[in-house]
């Protein structure tokens, strides 16, 4: 079974059934039963039209729940646009969904934590972890925003800034996560972008851009995550940071400075270094203050606390790191990434190790866990003779 396929296609089947009349609720539950379905049958039986089966299915399971509690006539309204069989049509719903998942009647947190759900395939740990909250407080979040538009007719789509949200965080899952959907984030915005004319929704592509351009770098042939320093800048994809930096260009001359512009400004600042010795880390520090006054995040702050360091040294970086709440994701480690600068291996071995064990994924917790690894092996060789 391909889950990839799977995953693709739900967002345009749920789709369909929203149009059709179905509240957002009831359709996600119904696209869920024709999934389990589609599991079981088509291992040995394929369908020649995956989209249109799914969409098949999952009707039929939305009318069946909807004849078990509602009137006559409304079982017959929808009985009556019950979908032909044959092909579903081609066109793309993805983004019109985001928009119309982003409602009015939900805050701006609650639609994009549904949206991940039910659009990005996200699990509701990813979403929790992107927000810093337990699993627990999200699954509620997600339980209420489904209550909130239970019955509700998606004809009011919602703002722009939301969705650009969602799509920032689903490129993050698929950029730094378990699911890759960094891709599919990019096809989003570039379709969003053609669509509104906004110097962030500029600033949001630029800065996918610019972290895919090197993604091919980001892992080594053993399937190891190398970090920024240590990556192969010839496996840069030039091309794409060429784009990348000339939509950003675009959105800074219009002087409307945002979140995502400033992020963008420090990754082309990054791939503009032939090296990295040569990255201009004072003037990424500048941009990390842009950042902080605008969105006042911790983990803003947790980042400029690296730049600090590299660019004024450890010391610096570490009081910076001080100021930080401790108990955000990644701040071990950059706690022993900086003490291993500052000439302390034992605090930063063991920090490694601990970081390692918080660690959000399977790739970045073998990651610490070697570096933890190659600091104890010298450590425990002692000094050269």
């Amino acid at each position: 079974m391909n889950e990839v396929l799977l995953r693709s296609l739900t967002p345009g089947v749920l789709a369909v059934l929203v149009r059709r009349g179905a509240d957002f609720a009831a359709a996600g539950a119904a696209v869920q039963d024709a999934l389990v379905e589609a599991v079981r049958v088509w291992p040995d039986d394929p369908p020649r039209d995956a989209k249109g089966w799914l969409v098949t299915v999952a009707w039929r399971r939305f009318l069946d729940a909807t004849r078990a509690d509602a009137s006559r006539r409304r079982r017959e309204d929808l009985v009556d646009r019950e979908p032909t069989p044959g092909p579903a049509p081609a066109a793309d719903d993805t983004l019109q969904l985001y928009f119309l998942c982003a409602h009015p009647s939900l805050t701006p947190s609650s639609a994009v934590a549904l949206t991940l759900r039910a659009v990005g395939g996200l699990s509701t740990r990813q979403i929790a972890q992107a927000y810093l909250v337990p699993e627990a407080t999200m699954a509620q979040r997600i339980s209420r925003a489904k209550r909130t538009v239970s019955g509700v007719r998606f004809d009011q789509p919602g703002d722009v800034a939301t969705v650009l949200r969602v799509l920032y965080l689903v490129f993050n899952e698929g950029y730094s996560g378990d699911v890759d959907l960094a891709a599919e984030a990019i096809r989003l915005t570039r379709q969003l972008a053609a669509r509104v004319d906004h110097p962030e929704v500029a600033g949001l592509l630029a800065l996918m851009l610019l972290h895919h351009a090197r993604r091919a770098a980001r892992t080594a042939a053993d399937g190891g995550l190398v970090p920024l320093a240590g990556q192969d800048r010839g496996r840069w994809d030039t091309r794409m940071i060429a784009e990348g930096v000339a939509v950003l260009q675009g959105a800074l001359a219009r002087d409307r400075l945002g979140e995502f512009q400033a992020q963008a400004a420090i990754a082309a600042l990054h791939a503009d270094a032939p090296t990295a010795g040569e990255t201009d880390w004072p003037q990424i520090v500048e941009w990390y203050d842009e950042l902080a006054r605008l969105t006042d995040s911790p983990v803003v702050r947790l980042n400029r606390a690296v730049a600090v360091g590299e660019a004024d040294g450890p010391r610096a970086g570490l009081a910076a790191l001080a100021a930080v709440d401790g108990t955000l994701p990644r701040h071990t480690a950059v706690a022993a990434y900086l003490h291993e600068r500052d000439g302390d291996p034992a605090t930063a071995a063991r920090l490694y190790a601990e970081a390692a064990l918080k660690a959000p994924n399977l790739a970045e917790r073998d990651h610490l866990t070697r570096q933890a690894a190659r600091i104890n092996a010298r450590l425990n060789a002692g000094p050269s003779g």
